[in-house]
């Protein structure tokens, strides 16, 4: 290959610095070996990269595009550099975290920025997944680590798991709704005569879950808590909440919790991870999520055997 990273930095030095005098100074090079350098790179490609006509050579059409291309290719080799010198000491190049719609995001945001602190080079992606939707993500290789996932582990030695703690499910409606002023506790026969409003499980290839449905209840059916929130204070509809989600609300008086006679009160709520991930971007974040006070106090403490 006639084009090398050595003649594309002499390209961008000049470009920078405006003179081969000024680019040579920056590179620790003389000006005439810059210009042997370019002058080589012109006469094995057959074009003209500068225009030397004038007091001070000057890019033409054609040494403008190999200029800017060829930053391009350089901002690649940089990152290349890094990365390879990153995953040397262990840090992945990506990490993919899966959370659960209950999972509230901003507890995160501290966690974030303090990982960025050590390892500015790994890209963080997250997702939002749904009841058996966040299993799902690990077990078919769309994340690396879940987080806030309800219901059972699968059982493999190819994913390790730990409780985190327990969700609480509390059924509400808006003050003016139907249900608000019916004895309490409410029987599933009361309750099936209401439209719910049901978060959709995100599984696509897994079995889906579904807590405290009743099949002979109508339904509207939306794709996450921040839709079912508007439809449940407006009193289009009824449903349950992870408490930790219900209680601004309920503080407010905009939503009222009722007694249920019969329903899933509490949901386990692990993390997760594929055992044959263990980078250091891995090991922190699983380390971090697991001594976090936040979420402990979102969700409590995991019960005890």
């Amino acid at each position: 290959m006639r084009v090398n990273l050595d003649v594309l930095l002499i390209l961008d030095a000049i470009d920078k610095y405006g003179s081969f005098a000024s680019a040579a100074e920056s590179l620790f090079k003389t000006p005439a070996a810059l210009s042997y350098m370019v002058q080589k790179l012109e006469h094995e490609l057959d074009i003209l990269i500068l225009d030397r006509s004038g007091h001070r050579a000057k890019f033409t059409d054609t040494g403008r595009m190999v200029l800017e291309q060829g930053r391009s290719l350089l901002d690649a080799a940089k990152a290349l550099e890094k990365n390879a010198i990153q995953m040397s000491f262990g840090w992945e190049k990506e990490l993919n975290i899966a959370l659960d719609s209950s999972f509230p995001f901003t507890l995160l945001l501290p966690l974030i920025s303090e990982f960025y602190q050590q390892a500015p080079q790994t890209r963080l992606k997250f997702s939002q997944q749904t009841l058996a939707g966040a299993w799902e993500a690990l077990t078919h290789d769309n994340a690396d680590i879940i987080v806030g996932a309800v219901n059972e582990p699968p059982a493999s030695a190819a994913y390790a798991y730990r409780e985190m703690g327990r969700l609480e499910n509390v059924f509400v409606v808006a003050p003016a709704h139907p249900l608000a002023a019916t004895r309490e506790p409410l029987s599933n026969q009361e309750i099936a005569l209401h439209r719910g409003v049901v978060v959709s499980d995100s599984a696509r290839k897994s079995p889906q879950l579904k807590i405290n449905l009743l099949e002979e209840q109508p339904r509207i059916v939306v794709d996450s808590f921040e839709s079912k929130i508007p439809l449940l204070l407006a009193g289009i509809g009824c449903g349950f909440l992870p408490r930790h989600i219900a209680c601004p609300y309920l503080e407010t008086g905009t939503l009222i919790e009722k007694q249920v006679e019969s329903f899933r009160r509490y949901d386990n709520v692990y993390m997760a991870w594929r055992t044959s991930c263990d980078g250091l971007a891995n090991r922190w974040w699983r380390e971090r999520l697991l001594n976090e006070p936040a979420l402990t106090a979102t969700w409590g403490q995991p019960p005890h055997p």
